[in-house]
């Protein structure tokens, strides 16, 4: 019961996690985390398949390993979630709803920015 619960959720957090790519309020990494976790404890073929044959499976393993982010990965990230909230506060009407995306855009940059990005080569962490 219990690994089938696991199955479910992280069949459920991959699904979250990819449209998290475009959907700028759904965030993808800690959805493919959860993903991780759940199949780590449930599924050996699944976990395998995350880490070693999916698109999000580079990025896992670097984390894993390194605690960073991959080079070119971070600029990339901030381009995009740039590009999705200024869709979203042009799109929006509301007044509030704007200044609430605004706000949650400037706290996850600031997060984006504490992150560190490390080479597969390199050891110490960059901020």
């Amino acid at each position: 019961m219990q690994r089938i619960l696991l199955l479910s959720l992280g069949w459920l957090a991959i699904v979250l996690g990819t449209l998290g790519i475009v959907l700028p309020l759904l965030p993808t990494t800690p959805f493919v985390l959860l993903a991780a976790w759940c199949f780590a404890r449930s599924s050996p073929r699944f976990h395998d398949w995350l880490l070693w044959r999916s698109p999000f499976g580079r990025f896992i393993r670097h984390w894993q390993q390194h605690h960073a982010m991959p080079p070119g990965a971070k600029g990339r990230a901030i381009l995009l979630i740039v590009i999705t909230f200024s869709v979203s506060i042009y799109l929006v009407n509301l007044l509030w709803v704007r200044i609430l995306l605004g706000v949650m855009l400037c706290l996850l940059l600031l997060f984006m920015r504490r992150i560190p990005v490390v080479d597969e080569n390199d050891n110490p962490p960059q901020p």
